[in-house]
């Protein structure tokens, strides 16, 4: 009967005490207190016993009421569009090492580009009082976070600005590097450029757009609208913008593409071809430099500590007006957007 007793405890859930540790060692609770806590007071022997005990029984010290005595959790929140999407990889791991560095745990999570999602995101990690966050926003309006930050959170955005407050913001520079990616391809001869980017309601790929149009404008360009379309990055959408493009008499001859998921459905579209069209991606992409893709490169690391290190002042007291740093852009050429149209080939 004993034995079915033990068989049907619960497995999980039942972390040993303090008071645990105390019985089986045969001290008192402070005794134990001090021991775990390298405090003075208890001879060799008694240390022993208690040491032997926190062994035996698995024993971990709980940090979570010892550092909010001290006002601090040491740890921060990392919101991101898609954990999936391999630009947030080397962004995240920054942010983890910048955290490391200052004794911090970081803890993430997806928005999925869901402003609600986001929203309960942020505020289960405040509810869990991290010291400090870090969004990539999927939202417009971020009033909800005033009294988070009022209190006492840290906050920083990245890639895109917070909406309707004023806050720390770090980006890379989404209007100039579209911009030169689009005069690169008109420096190679080409005249019909088309643009595919994300949704128009996303901070980068309205930068983006209009640094598309500032480059045609700044080479005396028209621009037909059949040679725009901003929505979803899911392949099928991409295709079809793509294929639409690239038809008729008055076809693209060349492809800006505004970020990494655009530009792997481009690639796969464009390959292939009889003639080949010229293709420049913003974001870089894996094997990019295997498949001879020209891109324009923000360094995904470089924004995630910038951002870490601006959320780290904060927390040590720093007090200056809302900062919003922008990193440039770089343009990598790799013979896709050195293609001429066909007249120049």
């Amino acid at each position: 009967m004993a034995e079915n007793a033990r068989h049907h405890e619960p497995r999980y859930g039942n972390r040993p005490t303090m008071k645990d540790v105390a019985a089986r060692a045969g001290v008192g609770l402070k005794t134990v207190s001090r021991v775990v806590n390298g405090e003075a007071g208890v001879t060799p022997d008694t240390e022993r016993r208690v040491q032997e005990a926190i062994e035996a029984l698995g024993f971990r010290r709980n940090d979570s009421a010892r550092v909010l005595r001290k006002g601090r959790t040491a740890s921060i929140g990392l919101v991101l569009e898609d954990l999936a999407d391999p630009f947030y990889g080397p962004l995240s791991r920054a942010v983890e090492e910048v955290a490391r560095e200052h004794g911090a745990l970081l803890i993430n999570g997806s928005s999925a580009e869901d402003a609600d999602r986001e929203q309960e995101l942020v505020l289960a990690f405040c509810a869990r009082r991290v010291d400090g966050l870090i969004v990539i926003p999927a939202g417009s309006d971020h009033r909800y976070l005033e009294p988070e930050m009022k209190a006492g959170v840290a906050t920083v955005f990245v890639d895109r600005p917070a909406g309707r407050i004023d806050a720390d913001v770090v980006l890379s520079d989404s209007f100039g590097g579209a911009r030169a990616g689009v005069a690169h391809l008109i420096a190679h001869g080409h005249r019909r450029i088309g643009f595919i980017g994300d949704q128009p309601r996303i901070h980068t790929a309205t930068e983006r757009l209009r640094g598309y149009h500032a480059a045609m404008a700044d080479a005396g360009l028209p621009v037909d609208d059949a040679w725009v379309s901003l929505g979803s990055t899911s392949p099928d959408r991409v295709r079809d913008a793509a294929e639409s493009m690239l038809r008729g008499p008055s076809a693209v001859t060349a492809l800006f593409a505004g970020n990494n998921r655009v530009t792997v459905t481009a690639v796969r579209v464009l390959a292939g071809r009889e003639h080949p069209v010229a293709l420049v991606g913003f974001d870089d992409i894996e094997l990019a430099d295997l498949l001879g893709i020209t891109v324009i490169s923000q360094d995904a690391a470089t924004l995630g500590r910038t951002a870490a290190e601006l959320l780290f002042r904060r927390l040590d007291g720093a007090e200056e007006r809302a900062a919003r740093v922008s990193l440039p852009t770089v343009l990598i050429q790799r013979g896709s957007g050195e293609i001429p149209p066909p007249s120049l080939g």
